[in-house]
């Protein structure tokens, strides 16, 4: 484990149970890959009546982003908030993210940066398959990175 939830709660702008993401396990300019494991969580802010719907992936995703552009963020200071502008070529590959035994694999890959917005490709995985992936267009507020 590269980095551990208690330092992914202190570079993004989720807390509690909101901060979905569990570990990185790598990242570098371009890319990064993180484990969660609240989907099986019954306290899952996003669970609606007991189940998580396959599409709050994409808050998962979101949260990767955030820690990509805050872990390659050139100042020490939190960067500000990020907000998805646009979402592209979603898919689903089934019904509820709640039924995966183990963990997710959440990837964001930054495909265009420049200073207040960015391009990414996402994906979630569970160990055989991709469960979700598209694009997204992520603005930064002031003080982004």
């Amino acid at each position: 484990m590269l980095i551990d939830l208690d330092r992914i709660a202190g570079l993004i702008p989720h807390s509690g149970t909101m901060c979905l993401l569990h570990s990185v396990e790598s990242w570098d300019n371009e890319r990064i890959a993180c484990l969660a494991t609240s989907h099986r969580s019954a306290d899952n802010p996003l669970r609606r009546d007991g189940r998580l719907g396959v599409a709050c992936g994409v808050e998962y995703a979101a949260q990767a982003m955030a820690l990509h552009a805050a872990l390659n963020a050139r100042s020490p200071d939190r960067p500000g908030r990020g907000y998805l502008a646009s979402l592209r070529s979603v898919t689903f590959a089934q019904a509820h993210l709640d039924t995966v035994p183990g963990f997710l694999v959440v990837k964001a890959a930054c495909l265009h940066r420049e200073t207040d917005r960015a391009i990414y490709d996402f994906a979630i995985r569970d160990h055989e398959r991709d469960l979700l992936q598209g694009r997204a267009v992520v603005v930064f507020g002031p003080g982004g990175p």
